[in-house]
C-alpha cells in the first residue's frame, strides 16, 4: 500500500492535467441523452481539505446557481454572525398598565426571526395575558425598520406565474407566519369541503370549486387563483374557484392576503381566544426610544435555522439571512440592507483569498434571474467551511442524499447513498448540486456541478452522474487519487 500511495504522488508531480479536464464518459452520456452540450455544464471536483481540482470544466465561468447560493449565503452568515446568533421579536409600549388595560398604543418591533409562526406569536399575546392585561385600548403599530427599506416586497415584480406560493414569499422583519393562509380541502364523490386551518378573524370563505376526474397529484390542473374581497367590517371575503378532484385530500399554503391584514386579522383571532379586547387598527410605525419592552421572544439559533434553509431550500428563510448580514452591519441608512450584506460578503471572500469576478447575488436565496456565481467560487466557499470553526453546523445543515432534505429522493441504493451531503438548485434552466462526497476510499471531495439550458432539467442525470463517479471512488485512481494524497500527512514508515 506505500508503494502505491508514493507512486501516486510522484505521479502527481509529474503531471499538468489540472486546469481544465475533460467529462467523465458517463456524464457525457447523460447530456447527450438530454440533447445537451457539455459547454452547457461547469464542473469541480477537488479535496476537501486543501489540494487542486482533479476535474475542472468551464469551472471559471459565470453560471445560474439556483438554489445553490444558499451554500454562500449560509457560509457567511455563520462565520460573520456566529452559530448562536439570534433574532429577536419584542412587543412594547409607553404606557403603563391600568386595571387589566394596556392604555394607548402598543408597538410590536420586529428583528428579521426567519421562523416566527402565528403558534409562537401567540406564546407573546399569552404573556401579556399572564401580566394582567386583557384590554388593548389604543391601535398596534408595527415596527419593521430592522430591514432598510422595510417594505422591500411592495411593488417588487412577481417572479413566476405563482406569486401566491411560499416558495416567492418576498420578507420583511416583522413576517409572522410567512404571511402564509393554510387550508385544508377534500373530497369524495359528490362534495368538497374547504376549511380555513389558520387562526384569522373574520374571513368568510366561498367555495366555488368543482368536482373533477383527475388524479388527486393533479389537483393543481385546474386549481385558479383565490379572489380576496374586503367587505364591511373588516371582513375579507375569500373565493375559491376551479377544478378539484374526486376522491382526494391535500393541504395548500398560500401568500394571498395583504400583510397588515394578515397580522391584524391573526391578532383579533388569538386575542379573543385569551379572552382579550382589542377595537383599535393596525398600522406602520416606528417605535418610540422611551417604549419599555413588555415581551420578547428570541428566535432558534442560527445553526438551527440554516439546516431548515439547506435541507429544504427555503427561499424566504435564506433572504432573511442575506437581509440580517446588512442589518446588523448597516451604519449609514442611505444604504440598503441588500447593498450592505453584498459587501459584507465580498469583504469575507476578499479575506480568504476567494474571487468575486463575475459574482451577482441580488437576494442570497438563488431564486433570481440574474444571480450568478461560478462553480470554482462556490468550491472554494465549500473548501472553506471544511476547513472553518463551524464546519460541523455548516456539514449537518446539507441534504444527505438518499436520506433527507432535497437529496431524499435521489441516488437511492446507489454508492452515494447517504455519503454525500448536497445542496440542490432547480430553476426552469438552471440545475445544480454542491456539497461533500465521501468516496469509498473514505477521502471527502467538494464536488460542484452546475448546467444552464433551456432544458437543464433533463440533465439532471448528469449531476447525479457526477455524484455517483465521485462516490465510486473514480477520482482516486491515478491523478485524483494523487492530488488527495498530496495534502496528506506521508505515510509511517513500513514495518520490518
Amino acid at each position: 500500500m506505500l508503494n502505491f500511495r508514493l507512486a501516486l504522488i510522484s505521479l502527481l508531480f509529474s503531471s499538468t492535467a489540472f486546469a481544465e479536464s475533460p467529462l467523465p464518459p458517463g456524464i457525457n452520456d447523460a447530456l447527450n441523452k438530454a440533447h445537451i452540450d457539455n459547454s452547457a455544464m461547469s464542473v469541480v471536483v477537488m479535496p476537501a481539505y486543501g489540494g487542486k481540482p482533479v476535474l475542472s470544466h468551464y469551472a471559471d465561468r459565470a453560471m445560474s446557481p439556483a438554489s445553490t447560493m444558499k451554500l454562500l449565503t449560509t457560509a457567511i452568515a455563520l462565520e460573520e454572525l456566529g452559530p448562536t446568533f439570534r433574532w429577536k421579536t419584542q412587543i412594547l409600549s409607553t404606557e403603563p398598565i391600568k386595571k387589566d388595560s394596556l392604555r394607548g398604543d402598543m408597538y410590536i418591533r420586529g428583528g428579521g426571526d426567519p421562523d416566527l409562526t402565528w403558534s409562537k406569536f401567540g406564546m407573546m399575546l399569552r404573556n401579556l395575558r399572564q401580566q394582567g392585561i386583557r384590554k388593548i385600548t389604543g391601535d398596534i403599530v408595527l415596527d419593521r425598520s430592522y430591514f432598510e427599506p422595510q417594505r422591500i416586497d411592495i411593488g417588487a415584480p412577481p417572479f413566476d406565474e405563482y406569486p401566491d406560493a411560499y416558495y416567492n414569499v418576498i420578507p420583511d422583519a416583522l413576517l409572522i407566519h410567512s404571511n402564509i393562509s393554510a387550508f385544508a380541502l377534500s373530497a369524495d364523490a359528490d362534495k368538497i369541503d374547504v376549511r380555513l386551518m389558520t387562526p384569522l378573524d373574520k374571513i368568510k370563505l366561498v367555495n366555488h370549486l368543482h368536482l373533477n376526474n383527475l388524479p388527486c397529484k393533479d389537483w393543481e390542473s385546474e386549481w385558479l387563483p383565490p379572489a380576496i374581497e374586503l367587505q364591511k367590517k373588516n371582513q375579507i371575503e375569500i373565493t375559491l374557484s376551479g377544478g378539484f378532484p374526486r376522491h382526494c385530500k391535500i393541504d395548500d399554503y398560500l401568500n394571498i392576503l395583504d400583510r397588515n391584514q394578515y397580522i391584524a386579522h391573526l391578532i383579533r383571532a388569538l386575542w379573543q381566544e385569551m379572552g382579550g379586547v382589542w377595537q383599535g387598527d393596525i398600522r406602520d410605525g416606528k417605535t418610540p426610544a422611551e417604549a419599555r419592552v413588555l415581551t420578547e421572544r428570541q428566535s432558534d439559533t442560527l445553526a438551527d435555522t440554516i439546516r431548515t434553509v439547506n435541507k429544504h431550500s427555503d427561499n424566504t428563510m435564506a433572504r432573511i439571512l442575506f437581509l440580517t448580514l446588512g442589518a446588523e452591519a448597516q451604519q449609514d441608512r442611505r444604504n440598503t440592507s441588500l447593498q450592505t450584506a453584498d459587501l459584507r460578503v465580498r469583504n469575507w471572500l476578499a479575506k480568504k483569498g476567494i474571487s468575486d469576478a463575475g459574482l451577482q447575488i441580488e437576494n442570497g436565496s438563488g431564486l433570481s434571474r440574474s444571480a450568478r456565481i461560478s462553480a470554482n467560487q462556490l468550491a472554494a466557499i465549500l473548501q472553506a467551511e471544511a476547513n472553518s470553526n463551524w464546519n460541523a453546523e455548516y456539514v449537518s445543515s446539507l441534504p444527505i442524499a438518499a436520506l433527507d432534505g432535497t437529496m431524499r429522493k435521489r441516488l437511492k441504493n446507489s454508492s452515494a447513498d447517504s455519503r454525500a451531503r448536497i445542496k440542490t438548485g432547480t430553476l426552469k434552466d438552471s440545475t445544480a448540486i454542491a456539497g461533500y462526497v465521501r468516496d469509498n476510499h473514505d477521502l471527502l471531495w467538494i464536488v460542484v456541478g452546475i448546467i444552464n439550458h433551456d432544458d437543464a432539467m433533463k440533465a439532471r442525470a448528469a449531476l447525479d452522474e457526477l455524484i455517483t463517479w465521485v462516490a465510486d471512488g473514480r477520482p482516486t485512481t491515478a491523478l485524483a487519487t494523487a492530488a488527495a494524497l498530496s495534502s496528506m500527512p506521508p505515510a509511517p514508515p513500513a514495518q520490518k
